[in-house]
């Protein structure tokens, strides 16, 4: 397994080290088979009334696979061990799922992601705003899926949505969980030049 541990606004000491290689070599001690990297990194907030400062994101690449967790605390060391449990389980359910697939017939796209309006004012009396500036960018390969296919990786990287290219379109799609439950995508419509619909 290729471990990389990175540090921001932290020096990653070899005490640090070999204490994140400890506790992630025992998380995925049964998936080494299909682990083929581990990327994980660890920060540290400035802002003092930041709750939670101490950062650690594991992302493990398996079988074409992305696996990611994060979690955060007062210390570090606990957030090491929170994250170690955390990409454990996420492993787990990744292999449990292969194992349902090749027992069991796949599922439509339709009974997966359903057509729904959206219902009522989703961000309520908040005034939707960006940050002032881009903080992180973050580049990954985008190899071809179907819907069901990148509704697995969204169950496994830890986050709101996830974005793919569609198999059937050849198009950039962003699969998302609602905030009434069930799961949204967002695909492209045609536009013209003036980059408008076209009538």
């Amino acid at each position: 397994m290729k471990l990389l541990i990175q540090g921001n606004n932290i020096t990653v000491t070899e005490a640090i080290h070999d204490y994140v290689q400890e506790k992630l070599e025992k998380a995925v001690k049964h998936f080494q088979a299909i682990t083929t990297k581990v990327d994980v990194h660890l920060s540290v907030a400035k802002n003092g009334r930041v709750q939670n400062k101490h950062k650690a994101e594991v992302t493990v690449y398996a079988n074409g696979a992305v696996i990611r967790a994060q979690e955060g605390s007062e210390n570090l060391y606990a957030s090491i061990d929170l994250v170690s449990d955390k990409i454990a389980r996420q492993l787990r359910k990744y292999k449990e799922r292969r194992l349902e697939q090749k027992a069991y017939s796949p599922v439509k796209t339709g009974d997966v992601v359903q057509d729904q309006p959206v219902e009522g004012n989703l961000i309520g009396d908040r005034q939707p705003e960006l940050p002032p500036e881009v903080v992180r960018m973050k580049y990954f390969a985008m190899p071809l899926m179907s819907i069901e296919e990148a509704l697995e990786q969204l169950q496994l990287v830890d986050h709101d949505f996830y974005m793919f290219r569609n198999r059937n379109t050849n198009e950039i799609n962003v699969i998302y969980i609602r905030n009434h439950g069930g799961y949204g995508v967002i695909q492209p419509r045609p536009t013209n030049d003036n980059g408008h619909e076209p009538n």
